[in-house]
This record gives C-alpha cells, sequence and structure tokens, in this order.
C-alpha cells in the first residue's frame, strides 16, 4: 500500500509516537533509520508498522513486520524526528518493563533520575559494551522510548533487559538478594569496593546527583580527579565506573 498523504490516519498516529502520551496509549514506540530498524529486527523486537520509502527494495526487513507501508519522501519526512532522514522506519511494540521477581547475577546499572536523553541513551549502550545484564530506572528518569534516547543508544535498547520500577524499593530487594551497591558521589571513598559477581552500580540526577536515601544504601566511590574539574557529565561518569566495575567483576 502506498501512502501519499500527510494527513492519512496512519502517518497522524505515528507522529503522535513522539509524544510519551502517545506511547503510553498505543503501546509502541518509534524508529527510524536502517541500523536501528535492523537491529530491533535481529534482536526479536516485535515490529508493527514498516513503513519504506518509494522506490526502495527492502524484502528481507520487510518479511519480519505484521504491516508494511510504501511511503513518498514527503510523508516519511513528515513522521521522522531528524532534519534529513534514512529511507526506513518503524513503530515498535513496547517491551515490558516491569522489575523481575528475581534479578539475574552481574553488572546492574540503576539511573536515579538521569533526566537528559542523551545521557540515558549513551549510558545504556555503554551498559551493553561492559557486558551489564539490565538497566534500572527509578521514577524520574527519561522516557527511554523517546526519539532522541533510541538514536543515542544505536540499537543497544534492544540488547539488555530494560526495568522500570520505584528505585528504592528495587535496590532494597536487590540489596536482599546479596548485590553490593555502589554509588557515584561526590563525598565517596576513593577506593573501589569489593563487589563480588553481583553489583549494582547507581548513577545520579545530572544536577542533583544521587538522592540521600540512596546513597544512605550505597556503598559510595569517588572517581580520583587529577584536574581541576570537580564532577563530570553524567553518561562520561557513568562509563568510566562502569568500565572499572566490569574489570573488577572479572578478576582483572
Amino acid at each position: 500500500m502506498l501512502i501519499q498523504s500527510t494527513q492519512n490516519d496512519t502517518v497522524k498516529r505515528m507522529r503522535s509516537l513522539a509524544a510519551k502520551k502517545g506511547r503510553q496509549e498505543t503501546g509502541l514506540h518509534f524508529i527510524e533509520g536502517e541500523r536501528l530498524v535492523r537491529e530491533a529486527i535481529a534482536s526479536g523486537a516485535d515490529i508493527a508498522e514498516l513503513f519504506i520509502e518509494e522506490g526502495r527494495e527492502a524484502e528481507d526487513i520487510a518479511s519480519s513486520a505484521a504491516r508494511v507501508y510504501t511511503v513518498t519522501r514527503r510523508v516519511l519526512e513528515s513522521m521522522t524526528d531528524t532534519g534529513t532522514p534514512q529511507w526506513i522506519c518503524a513503530a515498535v511494540r513496547t517491551q515490558d518493563t516491569t522489575p523481575p521477581e528475581s534479578y539475574p547475577d552481574g553488572l546492574i546499572v540503576a539511573l536515579d533520575r538521569v533526566q537528559d536523553p542523551g545521557n540515558l541513551g549513551t549510558i545504556l549502550r555503554t551498559a551493553d559494551a561492559m557486558g551489564a545484564v539490565g538497566l534500572l530506572l527509578g521514577s524520574g528518569c527519561a522516557d527511554p522510548f523517546g526519539p532522541k534516547v533510541l538514536r543515542s543508544t544505536m540499537g543497544s535498547l534492544y540488547h539488555i533487559p530494560l526495568w522500570q520500577g520505584e528505585l528504592d524499593q528495587e535496590l532494597s530487594k536487590l540489596k536482599q538478594a546479596g548485590f553490593s551497591l555502589v554509588c557515584g558521589h561526590l563525598e565517596g571513598n576513593e577506593t573501589l569496593p569489593p563487589v563480588g559477581d553481583k553489583c549494582v552500580l547507581i548513577i545520579g540526577n545530572e544536577g542533583n546527583g544521587v538522592s540521600d536515601r540512596v546513597a544512605d544504601m550505597c556503598c559510595k566511590y569517588r572517581l580520583p580527579m587529577y584536574g581541576r574539574a570537580e564532577s563530570l557529565n553524567a553518561s562520561v561518569a557513568a562509563g568510566i565506573l562502569m568500565y572499572e566495575l566490569a574489570r573488577t567483576m572479572r578478576g582483572q
């Protein structure tokens, strides 16, 4: 089916996914670009609707979607968030993010009110690269299914589990299950604590850091600073901390 009008009902529904309300009402999120679409398909994501620019062939991708539409360039541009979109985009059924009854062993990254979409996406991508077994988002975090977050993850959103819940409650559950809790904190010790093979790294809000209530549950660790800067961007600090913990947990 060829869609030529930007006022088509399906096109309007795709545009609504740019807002959190639209994503919540439909249970879908919107991705664009060949790499992200292919990553979603390869990871087993449920592709509800696929949109391909007219004149393009993508039989291998099209076979993975429930519904496939051909659209004009004008229609494609009206649906997408980027200025010069690639030739393909899709609506993906949003996975369940309910926290599990029992968490898997390994490194879990938890975020306490991380609000910048770019930071969230970068942290998720880094967690994937460092072998984390999941990402736990507390209330007050940016929506992980927003357009900027999805682009920043480069497909990593579909590689590792993502959970959303009340952070205090989930951290208490993890601590009872034998996980070490470590948070980045300016008043922390500069010696990384022993963590074993079950560890949660908590990264705090860009402006205020980890909340006092969460920090009181954790071993506080401060990255040594050798220059004059007093702190780092949340995603940069998270990346360094994940690297250090991943090495430690692997005995390196």
